[in-house]
Formats: C-alpha cells, sequence, structure tokens
C-alpha cells in the first residue's frame, strides 16, 4: 500500500470522524436541552373528564430515570450510525480529489495530453481539477515549444559547423594549394565562426529574456533609443535606410539591459527586412499610466495571417527574389519574450504600402506588481 493511499484514507478516516462528532453533539444536545426537561413536565387530567369519577390530581409523566436510560441507549446506537453515515459523506466529497490524484500520477512530460475532466457539480475540488487542466495544458505548450526550439537551434548551429568541415576539408585535400589559397579559406572559415558566435549570442539573448526580469530600475525609453540609434546609423546608411526617430520622455522601469536588447532587435530587424531608399522611424511617448515604443518600417508586405508567426524562435519569411534571407529569425522572438517579462503590450500590424508598424506598450514609470 503506497504512502498516498494511506494519506488519502487518512484524510477520509479524519473527516469521518469530524461528521460523526458533529452528529453525535448534535444528538446529545437534543438529548440534554430537549429531551431532559421533558421530565419536569406533569401530565395532568381535567377535573371534569367525564372517565373520572373524582377530581384527580396532577401526576409524573415520563420519569427521569427512564428518559435517561432511554437517552442513553439512543446515544450508544447513535455511534455506529454517525460513523457510517461520516465515512459516507467523506468518501463522497474526497471523490474528485481521489481522481485528480489518480490522473496527476500518470501525467509526465510525455502524457501531458491527458486531462482530469472532473465535470460537474462544480466546486472547489472541480475548480482545482479545471485549474490543474489549464496548468497541464500551458506545461503541455511549454514542452511543445522547447522541443521545437531545440529542433531549429540544433539545424541552425549544425548548418555553419557543416560548412566549416566542408571548407578545412576542400582545403587540405588540395595538393597543389598555395598560400592564397589557404588565406582564403581562413577568411571563410573566420567568416563562419562569426555567423556562429552570433548566433549563440542571439541564442543567449533569448534565453536571458525568457528567464524573466531579476531587478528594476526606473529609466527612459527616449536615452535607450538615442543610444542604440547612434550605434546603428552606419549600419543604416550602408543600406541606404533613412533612419529618424521622434522621441519625447517616456519614463518606465524595467531591466535597462533587457529593454535596450528589445530596443535594439526592433531596430535591427526594421533595418535588415527593409528595402533601399527605405524608412525607419522610431518614436517613444507617454500617455496617463503607459508609455509606448513604436518601430515602423518599409519593406515587403506581410500578410497578416503571417505577423504573430514572426515572434515565434527561427520564424522567417520567404527570402526575397535576390535569393537574400538575412538574420536567424530569432530577433523577433526575443522582443516578445522581453515585453512578456515586463508585462508589457506588444502589438504588430502591417503596412499596406509594406513593412511593419510594431508598438510595445510598458507600465509608467514603477514596477507593474508593485502598488
Amino acid at each position: 500500500m503506497t504512502s498516498q493511499t494511506l494519506a488519502g484514507r487518512s484524510l477520509q478516516t479524519r473527516l469521518a470522524l469530524a461528521y460523526a462528532a458533529g452528529i453525535y453533539a448534535a444528538g446529545v444536545f437534543v438529548v440534554v436541552f430537549v429531551a431532559v426537561p421533558l421530565a419536569s413536565v406533569h401530565a395532568a387530567t381535567p377535573k371534569d373528564h367525564p372517565s373520572s369519577s373524582a377530581i384527580t390530581e396532577t401526576g409524573p409523566g415520563i420519569s427521569l430515570p427512564q428518559l435517561l436510560t432511554g437517552s442513553a441507549v439512543a446515544l450508544v446506537l447513535l455511534i455506529p450510525i454517525a460513523l457510517a453515515l461520516g465515512w459516507y459523506v467523506a468518501g463522497r466529497f474526497l471523490h474528485p480529489l481521489r481522481a485528480i490524484t489518480a490522473t496527476a500520477k500518470i501525467i509526465s512530460a510525455g502524457n501531458l495530453h491527458q486531462r482530469l475532466d472532473l465535470g460537474e457539480p462544480t466546486d472547489e475540488l472541480t475548480e482545482l481539477g479545471h485549474t490543474l487542466d489549464d496548468l497541464f495544458a500551458r506545461l503541455q505548450a511549454s514542452f511543445d515549444a522547447q522541443r521545437h526550439f531545440v529542433a531549429n537551434a540544433s539545424h541552425e548551429l549544425r548548418t555553419p559547423l557543416a560548412g566549416l568541415r566542408t571548407l578545412l576539408e576542400v582545403a587540405l585535400a588540395d595538393p597543389d594549394a598555395d598560400t592564397d589559397t589557404l588565406r582564403s579559406a581562413c577568411q571563410d572559415a573566420l567568416a563562419l565562426g562569426e555567423h556562429q558566435e552570433r548566433l549563440v549570442r542571439a541564442l543567449l539573448a533569448l534565453a536571458t529574456s525568457e528567464r524573466g526580469v531579476t531587478h528594476w530600475d526606473t529609466l527612459d525609453l527616449a536615452h535607450v533609443v538615442e543610444g542604440v540609434i547612434a550605434s546603428r546609423r552606419d549600419q543604416a546608411m550602408e543600406r541606404r535606410i533613412d533612419l529618424t526617430e521622434h522621441l519625447t520622455p517616456a519614463v518606465t522601469a524595467g531591466d535597462p539591459r533587457l529593454i535596450e536588447s528589445l530596443v535594439a532587435n526592433l531596430i535591427d530587424n526594421a533595418i535588415r527586412h527593409n528595402h533601399e531608399d527605405g524608412q525607419v522611424k522610431v518614436t517613444t511617448q507617454s500617455s496617463g499610466t503607459q508609455t509606448a515604443l513604436t518601430v515602423t518600417n518599409s519593406g515587403p508586405v506581410i500578410p497578416d495571417n503571417q505577423i504573430q508567426r514572426l515572434f515565434k524562435a527561427f520564424q522567417k519569411l520567404a527570402p526575397d527574389r535576390h535569393g537574400r534571407h538575412d538574420g536567424y529569425g530569432i530577433g523577433l522572438a526575443i522582443v516578445n519574450a522581453v515585453t512578456q517579462a515586463h508585462h508589457a503590450t506588444l502589438t504588430a500590424s502591417a503596412r499596406p504600402q509594406g513593412g511593419l508598424s510594431i508598438t510595445v506598450q510598458f507600465a509608467h514609470g514603477s514596477h507593474p506588481n508593485l502598488p
């Protein structure tokens, strides 16, 4: 017999004893406060009663010894009845809990699709079952997302490694390779290594963002955006992209490094997925209890049904007509993770003329979980 079974029976025993004690206490109450006072009641016969030949005196009714004896017998018989009723009622109340326990035992990482499905009637235990069903659903979604992420990360990391291995094998297998050939192979190897470093940094940034906010500081989004834009100005000029900003003070609270990562990935995404002579506009503003950051860029037309997919890891649109497919599909996933970590709101919409408009709204100037 398992410890869980013993614990379940022990709980039913305790509940049964509690219910039985309540029933027995009610019986004692009836005897003490109702039956015993009746012993002092005297039965009286009217003086004009036709069957009486003389005036009768009042005489005692039920004698106290008889009443006490009958009450004692009734209370003794009440003990097993109260225990039986208490056991039955406790078992009925614990039935949903047993169902929850039995199902929870067989649910694991490989069996998260199963649910409790307690149904009606709705009470505290069935509400607990519904809450656990929601928890299992979230766990299943989390495990599925984790498996998908690991598979995609493995693929993204394997591709440059395979290319690096092939490059080195070809260079070593060439008996006529001269210094220039080997130097070219080394440069290509360094480029592939840099590609891997950028990918690993992006994966680490995503993992850090998903971990959540460890400390909160007050900061101004406008100052953060100014620093990021200054570091991306040359990149935008190389791609002939007009990078403009309209910044007003927007004080909020959060992790400065994570928010800087969010801003950087939004601007990098707007520059990377753009076209020559395109535009990127960044604005910050504060309104009431909310501060907002908006990044709008030109670029290819994006179907509305593809927007939400872009905020998941390793999700990319099809390459353009030149076959270019920049990025790893992680930038907007980092943006989404940082947004969720700060309890902010993320909205994105496709522009009819092409490109995206993405807005992140933060709570104004204080920790969202503090009064």
